[in-house]
């Protein structure tokens, strides 16, 4: 099944990209159902021979995985186990340390929730009896009192992780936050206003270039009684096997239906060396009397 998934992985023909993406999701999910039903099977045999020494059990060979070293950029935190105080042999205390064994074991830290209150303090001139205060810092969500690394934290879980709100607002009620699904919502909705002109920067420094790549996917869309297929557009700059120096990046954009006009309307105004598969929605845009052509 390995050697399947990393064939699956190298193709680059044949099979549509979209039906070896969902492929290779479904051969992982059961190789991992696999390998984790063997050890269950190993770990059972072996406690079912440790119960019983005059039972026959049938030989296995358990696989041992070499274990990766941790990345060096993790933190280490040094538990030192009390070392004894005199000779575990002859139990004399003139013992020194010779070396030492360290074991790394990978742990995590769960999710910590705070509040963070910001002082403004007043103060008063004694001179003009006027009231001085700083400035205020602008937040993205004031009303709702929520920070910005938990803004960014439930739109990448939303739109990363594929999490949806309700799922993330029983997550959060689970740990002692009450988030209601409507505040979450807005709280998406007001990283959207503040992240648009981020995006629009990454559409311009895509459509300055001479060339770009085009090509649409199917997505999913919630509709009455079920979902529909709408299209995610994407547009790539990337000069780097023309030896430019401009940084690679891609800007996308989303429509319900697979209609030319899409991308009539993202690439309006650009002209340049549009890349892009034989889907009839692209014409338009190769017509030798186009504007600006």
């Amino acid at each position: 099944m390995k050697l399947e998934i990393a064939k699956l992985r190298r193709d680059k023909y044949g099979i549509s990209s979209e039906r070896r993406a969902r492929l290779i999701d479904q051969l992982e999910l059961q190789l991992e159902e696999l390998e984790a039903a063997a050890t269950e099977d190993a770990l059972a045999a072996e406690q079912a021979a440790a119960q019983d020494e005059t039972s026959t059990v049938r030989a296995f060979t358990r696989r041992k995985h070499m274990r990766k070293s941790f990345s060096e950029h993790l933190p280490r935190e040094r538990v030192v186990v009390e070392a004894p105080t005199n000779c575990t042999c002859c139990g004399s205390d003139r013992i020194v340390k010779m070396g030492e064994d360290v074991t790394e074991t990978l742990e995590v830290i769960p999710r910590q929730w705070k509040v963070i209150q910001t002082v403004l303090e007043k103060f008063t001139c004694r001179s003009c009896e006027k009231i001085s205060q700083p400035r205020r810092h602008s937040m993205p969500f004031p009303e709702a009192g929520l920070g910005p690394q938990l803004i960014a934290m439930v739109a990448f879980e939303k739109y990363g992780q594929h999490q949806p709100l309700n799922r993330q607002a029983e997550r959060f009620a689970r740990e002692g936050v009450d988030l209601s699904l409507s505040t979450l919502a807005d709280l998406i909705g007001h990283a959207c206003v503040a992240l648009a002109p981020i995006h629009a920067l990454i559409e311009r420094h895509v459509l300055e270039g001479t060339r770009v790549h085009g090509d649409d996917t199917t997505v999913p869309l919630l509709a009455r009684g079920g979902t529909r297929t709408a299209r995610l557009w994407t547009y790539v700059r990337d000069d780097r096997p023309f030896n430019g120096g401009a940084p690679p990046a891609a800007f996308f954009k989303f429509s319900p239906d697979r209609q030319m006009i899409h991308p009539n309307k993202h690439l309006a105004g650009w002209h340049g060396i549009l890349q892009s598969d034989v889907y009839g929605g692209y014409n338009d845009l190769y017509l030798a009397d186009r504007s600006p052509g």
